[in-house]
């Protein structure tokens, strides 16, 4: 499906959080933190069928109870939830998804690979775009969008970062933001069930936000479709790829953490080398190589 839609993941002008909490440390709580002091411009709108108020702000019951339409979907609710949810965004003309739940068939757990079905037939009629489920989330401080439970905010600036593990990505903040360096994306794609690698790559490409790219991989799932975008971005950016699951415990891991299947090194190595040149165990394209991004003056 590639890019349509995804501006309505990383450029909403309103978003929803359904499973917005109160309860301290709760995810459905510290989503609504980050949110609400992202700096997004728009309306942020709580859902919650008990609380009359998330973080000082009005909350509504359900999802018909909204009084527009949300371009994005934060979503921290059971796993049985999440098919209906999504279907009846869809249905209202919600565009865009962030389902943070896990239990959508990590581990080949055969009843979460139903609810993942579910969840993707609930969301094709309506092209509606999915990142995760089990993710951290995403962030884009350029929009003010902090969509996720990473307990610290990614400075502005243009490098994007793509990963598969929501560690990864907190651990990475973590560093960045003691040295100063912004992103225009983090972007944890957890189990991928719809927007992948290749969409992103796809979309970042375009993106005119984004200088360079880096990709922290555990398993592609679409193959092709990684080769083509791949080639195409690393004509346009710097591309840098962690590959995961190089030794056999790293790939148990994998597997275990995101269902993610890790396969050959050898494989990925000669496809990083096809897309690009290679330097394992990373990648690095072909492009010429960039300043590190520095955050945006406060």
């Amino acid at each position: 499906m590639t890019v349509r839609n995804l501006d309505a993941l990383f450029k909403p002008k309103s978003i929803a959080l359904i499973g917005a909490s109160q309860k301290e440390r709760s995810v459905g709580a510290v989503l609504g933190h980050n949110l609400f002091r992202a700096g997004f411009p728009g309306p942020i709108l709580p859902v919650h069928p008990k609380n009359p108020s998330v973080e000082g702000v009005l909350a509504y019951a359900d999802i018909d109870a909204l009084p527009i339409v949300p371009d994005l979907a934060v979503i921290a609710t059971p796993p049985a939830t999440v098919p209906g949810l999504i279907r009846r965004l869809g249905e209202r003309g919600c565009r865009g998804a962030v389902v943070i739940t896990a239990g959508f068939g990590e581990g080949a757990d055969a009843d979460g690979m139903v609810l993942r079905q579910a969840m993707l037939d609930a969301a094709r009629p309506h092209l509606l775009r999915i990142v995760g489920p089990n993710c951290l989330g995403i962030l884009v401080p350029g929009s003010g969008v902090n969509a996720s439970f990473a307990h610290v905010p990614a400075l502005p600036g243009d490098i994007a970062c793509v990963t598969q593990s929501g560690a990864v990505a907190t651990a990475l903040l973590d560093w960045a933001t003691a040295r100063g360096i912004g992103f225009s994306h983090v972007v944890s794609l957890g189990d991928s069930a719809d927007v992948d690698f290749g969409d992103m790559m796809d979309y970042l490409a375009l993106d005119p936000g984004t200088k360079s790219v880096l990709l922290y991989i555990e398993g592609v799932t679409h193959a092709r479709k990684f080769m083509s975008a791949a080639r195409a971005l690393s004509r346009l950016k710097p591309v840098v790829v962690i590959k995961a699951g190089r030794h056999q415990a790293a790939a148990a891991a994998a597997a275990s953490h995101t269902g993610a299947m890790a396969g050959s090194d050898a494989v990925y190595d000669a496809a990083f080398r096809r897309a690009g040149s290679c330097a394992s165990p990373t990648w690095a394209t072909s492009s010429p190589p960039s300043k590190p991004s520095r955050a945006s003056p406060r």
